[in-house]
């Protein structure tokens, strides 16, 4: 008889990534996995379906494919930083129109070429996570034509100038 050697099992499911009320659908770019990981559990704590990419042209490969509601980019990762894939994301027709959050310790020259090409608003690294849900949530309730009637959405689009 072995002793002390026992397997504990959950009754059901202690955590699942399939939300049945999504309210949206976000690509998380960073070439770091835990701040991935960081993005997707605080986006998926709200309902929200969380796909990810280790940089700019992983992105540029699956964008097609998850047509998501908005996309988070780091701007320092290897192969294509976040501003040219935010600038080619801009260039694309098909993504043209879709939200992008800047997630990264920027300088203000990087904060000013993101405005150039078109970012929607920047997080700064470290992020508090109820900011990150809240400009995530308003930028896709504003793109998509969502109300949730507490102005969050004129919040982040003054968001991006700051």
């Amino acid at each position: 008889m072995e002793v002390g050697k026992r397997r504990t099992r959950w009754p059901g499911s202690t955590y699942s990534r399939v939300v049945p009320s999504t309210s949206g659908r976000v690509l998380v770019v960073d070439d770091n996995k835990v701040i991935r990981q960081l993005i997707r559990v605080n986006l998926e704590l709200e309902g929200i379906e969380v796909v990810t990419a280790a940089d700019g042209a992983e992105c540029l490969e699956i964008v097609h494919q998850v047509r998501p509601d908005l996309i988070t980019l780091d701007v320092v990762m290897p192969r294509l930083n976040g501003l040219r894939t935010a600038a080619r994301l801009r260039s694309d027709p098909r993504t043209a129109g879709t939200p992008l959050v800047i997630v990264s310790a920027c300088t203000q020259q990087e904060v000013e070429s993101g405005l150039d090409v078109g970012v929607d608003a920047f997080l700064a690294k470290p992020f508090d996570p109820q900011e990150l849900v809240r400009v995530v949530q308003s930028l896709i309730d504003s793109s998509t034509g969502r109300v949730r009637g507490s102005g969050d959405a004129e919040a982040a689009a003054g968001h991006a100038g700051g």
